[in-house]
């Protein structure tokens, strides 16, 4: 379920499993014992999560795989997907420390050249006891531009720039957008959904 009502930090929706973020599943379990979660305080083990799927995870637009990949499971065993995709792997992985996370989107431009918009995804993170929201984001980048994992400043691939109609869009997500998740389900391949995925989202209420 998509919500665009703010809720605790703690509530159970942010640490739910579905079809979307599918953490009970045995690959996301797997790869979060790898990763240290039974090992490490929370902050180091979203920390490695983060680092494994930005890193780990090719964004296909970069790679030129033309598989696309919507569940995180499916994100992680065949290490590949966009921005969308790769933000519901680490919600599934930071889900499965009990590590309450989000997904969040930003509307950017799709080049400096053109006004046509395109939403990426991204995620926010809550440590038990911290000071609230965190986002992050898992895409990787260009030299010079890669997101880094932090719980001070953030460090996005795209800040947003609004005098070019670009901005963080409101809403707290508990799970995929469906405007969104439409388009990742809907298309044959990563050129295809070029073509599908929203300029922007309407509210899900």
């Amino acid at each position: 379920m998509s919500s665009s009502i703010a809720q605790p930090w703690n509530s159970p929706a942010y640490l739910r499993s579905d079809e979307v973020v599918d953490h009970e599943s045995p690959a996301v379990r797997r790869l979060a014992r790898t990763l240290g979660v039974d090992r490490l305080p929370a902050h180091e083990y979203a920390g490695a999560a983060f680092a494994h799927v930005r890193d780990r995870v090719a964004h296909s637009d970069d790679t030129g795989d033309p598989r696309v990949t919507w569940r995180a499971s499916d994100v992680l065993t065949l290490a590949t997907g966009i921005c969308h995709a790769k933000a519901h792997a680490l919600c599934a992985l930071l889900r499965a420390g009990g590590i309450p996370a989000r997904l969040c989107y930003q509307r950017l431009r799709r080049s400096d050249a053109e006004p046509a918009t395109v939403v990426h995804g991204l995620i926010a993170l809550a440590l038990p006891g911290g000071d609230g929201w965190h986002r992050q984001d898992p895409r990787g980048g260009e030299p010079g531009r890669a997101a880094r994992f932090s719980l001070t400043t953030e460090h996005l691939v795209w800040p947003v720039r609004p005098a070019l109609g670009e901005a963080d869009l409101p809403g707290v997500h508990a799970t995929a957008h469906p405007q969104v998740l439409t388009a990742l389900q809907g298309a044959r391949d990563r050129t295809e959904l070029g073509g599908l995925l929203p300029g922007d989202l309407a509210d899900p209420r």
